[in-house]
């Protein structure tokens, strides 16, 4: 297996990998070679061998509709620099390390509306157990 370090030292394949990250925000259908070549300004020879490398590392996805290929991003490598990172991040801020704002494509109805409902069990959960530890005293 190729280093996931050396996959991701590349700037061009970082770039492909933030629009994969902001075009899956939007939707969950893909992004077309052509989509990158036009958003990125690179010629699509160099996008489909850096997709070929990200593909080989288990970056992204890819989905064939006929001749076209969509390309999604696969995060579950990025664990792995995620893993190394932490460490130092930890060793160097402590309690005090800086907030990330990472964007998050919104959850699908069906699930945002699941993990209400445990939230809510939860919630009410906590609170019959609070309540039955007050009734007994502690």
């Amino acid at each position: 297996m190729t280093d996931i370090f050396d996959v991701i030292a590349d700037g061009t394949r970082r770039d492909i990998l933030r629009l994969l990250l902001s075009e899956s925000a939007e939707g969950d259908g893909g992004t077309s070679v052509t989509q990158i070549v036009s958003q990125l300004g690179i010629s699509q020879p160099t996008v489909s061998k850096h997709l070929k490398v990200l593909r080989e590392a288990n970056l992204v996805t890819v989905r064939e509709e006929g001749q076209r290929r969509f390309y999604s991003l696969s995060v579950g490598p990025l664990e792995e620099v995620d893993d190394w990172l932490v460490p130092f991040l930890i060793d160097a801020y402590g309690d005090q390390a800086p907030m990330i704002d990472i964007p998050f494509a919104p959850l699908p109805a069906a699930t945002a509306h699941a993990a209400e409902v445990v939230g809510r069990a939860a919630a009410s959960a906590k609170h019959v157990v609070t309540s039955a530890l007050r009734k007994l005293g502690t």
